[in-house]
């Protein structure tokens, strides 16, 4: 009797446990495999202790990323260095290092100090390579809610190429939280990288690949290549679309880097040059020691950075405003030593100045050898030349920048001086007309030797820019005095706008050039332009007139 009276509740209550079982699993089926943000990361950390497979570690890391809990980064670098281990006895994780029999343990959550454990009590959770990468995919969504704008920006910037479906909750997240406008728009677009790797509807992946080619940089090229044989023609045509868009936005990049090398070029040229366009221009000497006087700059400042390394580095930063002014007064005094010693006794006999000089700049290099050695010598980038920064797809050096200021201010200094000063209206007076500039009372052979020391000083100077950007060695002259006398013969001898307008065209010439025939063979060609060029306006470009009017 009790079992039939009993029989009827005891159907409702099996049937009423069935019933929540079913929800209870119900509802573990639906938040397993896409653990939200919100989940407990303690409980998924917990999940790495026991013997588990490859393929389950993986799961746990995944589940662990898409916390979004910054946190968690702690426990996965741990487990990519192979420092996380769970306990034999009770399976908790814990983060563990030392040497010896005894480990030093952290809780891989907070870090706070568990103590020591014997070390034969722990057991390693195991990686392999694989899921050492993808600990280095995912722990850029774990900064994604990071309070420093600069770590959230280079998060976004970190994740985009490596956006994974599994992140599109994570990201989703941080976009509804951003309120930078400009990070916003990375997040966008590391989640538009994430749509189309994933399996959402084809209106949805082929919007997100118009988004990624709206960036139009190299990476957004590299993601969409991968999706132009897509099996939806809807988002391979997008992609396709998009890639062939970058490619073009590159070349013109491109074409634009090819002209800031050739106006880098230029002014480095500028700089070598603009010394011996003054010197052939006023006096008609063919001074093939002018490279030395660059060397001199040059070593000038590697002496100035020694001295301040020795006896005020706290100043090293400020050794190229040091060594500008002493560069200009040595190399300026060699030259003048140089035009009274030697060079005034051969006024009027080209050759033999021509080979003079050329010995001069061989004495020139042995006295340096000999002082320094003939290794290379290091100078080094003050913090405000060092590093580089971006102009769109253009990548601008901050030493390349400041030689191109430099170099304009050198030549903006040079024409107020030629056209303001006493000093260079007689230049310009002997330049134009020995004779006559001698019958007016002007002492042309002091003109001379000041003209000399002048173009030896802005070779120095030169050679101190030179040093930011080359190597410091005897031979560091010779690499530009044949560069430097086409540009002042393409110019126009003695015409200092010539000597602008032909550095800064040799320059950019040879950069475009030097993609298809090499440097050297550029090179090459450009002194054949030249030649062709001279057989047309043997003066050059911008002929000074009257300059031989006495001859």
């Amino acid at each position: 009797m009790l079992k039939m009276l009993r029989a009827p509740w005891a159907g409702t209550l099996e049937a009423l446990a069935l019933g929540l079982a079913l929800l209870l699993g119900l509802a573990l089926a639906t938040a397993g495999p896409s653990r939200a943000q919100g989940a407990d990361p303690a409980a998924i950390i917990a999940g790495f202790a026991g013997k588990k497979s490859f393929e389950e570690t993986e799961a746990n890391v995944r589940a662990l990323a898409a916390t979004g809990d910054p946190r968690v980064s702690t426990t996965l670098d741990a487990l990519a260095s192979g420092d996380l281990y769970y306990s034999k006895t009770d399976n908790r994780v814990v983060i563990a290092s030392g040497k010896g029999a005894s480990f030093a343990t952290s809780d891989p959550l907070t870090g706070a100090s568990l103590g020591d454990a014997p070390k034969a009590s722990l057991e390693k959770v195991r990686v392999k390579n694989s899921i050492r990468a993808l600990v280095a995919e995912l722990k850029g969504g774990l900064t994604l809610g990071s309070s420093d704008p600069a770590e959230r920006m280079a998060a976004a910037v970190s994740l985009f190429d490596k956006a994974s479906p599994d992140q599109l909750a994570v990201l989703d997240s941080a976009i509804a939280k951003e309120t930078d406008p400009a990070i916003r728009a990375r997040f966008a677009e590391a989640r538009a990288v994430a749509v189309l790797r994933s399996d959402r509807p084809s209106e949805e992946r082929r919007e997100a690949a118009q988004l990624v080619a709206a960036r139009g940089d190299r990476a957004a090229q590299n993601v969409l290549s991968a999706f132009t044989a897509d099996a939806d023609p809807a988002v391979a045509k997008a992609a396709t679309a998009g890639a062939a868009s970058i490619a073009q936005t590159i070349a013109l990049w491109g074409q634009a880097q090819n002209i800031w090398y050739g106006l880098s070029l230029g002014s480095v040229l500028l700089l070598a040059a603009i010394g011996l366009a003054i010197t052939f221009g006023v006096m008609g000497v063919i001074n093939m020691a002018h490279g030395e006087m660059v060397m001199i700059g040059a070593y000038t400042t590697f002496v100035v950075q020694q001295a301040l390394r020795l006896h005020a580095p706290q100043w090293l930063d400020w050794s190229l405003a040091l060594a500008l002014p002493l560069a200009f007064l040595v190399a300026g005094f060699v030259g003048f030593v140089m035009e009274r010693g030697i060079i005034r006794f051969l006024y009027g006999r080209p050759l033999e100045t021509l080979l003079a000089t050329f010995g001069v700049s061989l004495i020139l290099q042995q006295a340096v050898r000999t002082l320094f050695g003939p290794t290379n010598r290091e100078v080094s980038n003050p913090s405000w030349m060092s590093g580089s920064f971006d102009v769109g797809l253009m990548a601008v050096t901050w030493n390349r920048l400041w030689i191109i200021v430099f170099a304009l201010a050198v030549f903006a200094a040079l024409l107020f001086a030629l056209n303001r000063t006493s000093a260079g209206l007689k230049m310009r007076a002997v330049t134009q007309n020995r004779r006559m500039a001698a019958a007016m009372g002007i002492r042309t052979p002091m003109v001379d030797a000041m003209t000399f020391a002048l173009g030896s000083g802005i070779a120095g100077m030169a050679g101190v820019a030179l040093s930011q950007i080359d190597n410091v060695s005897p031979d560091l002259g010779q690499g530009y005095i044949i560069d430097s006398f086409m540009v002042v013969v393409f110019g126009g001898v003695g015409n200092l706008w010539g000597t602008l307008v032909g550095a800064m065209s040799l320059g950019i010439v040879n950069k475009f050039l030097e993609p298809y025939a090499g440097a050297v063979l550029g090179k090459i060609v450009v002194l054949v332009l030249i030649i062709l060029f001279i057989q047309k306006r043997p003066r050059g470009l911008f002929a000074l007139k009257g300059r031989f009017v006495d001859a």
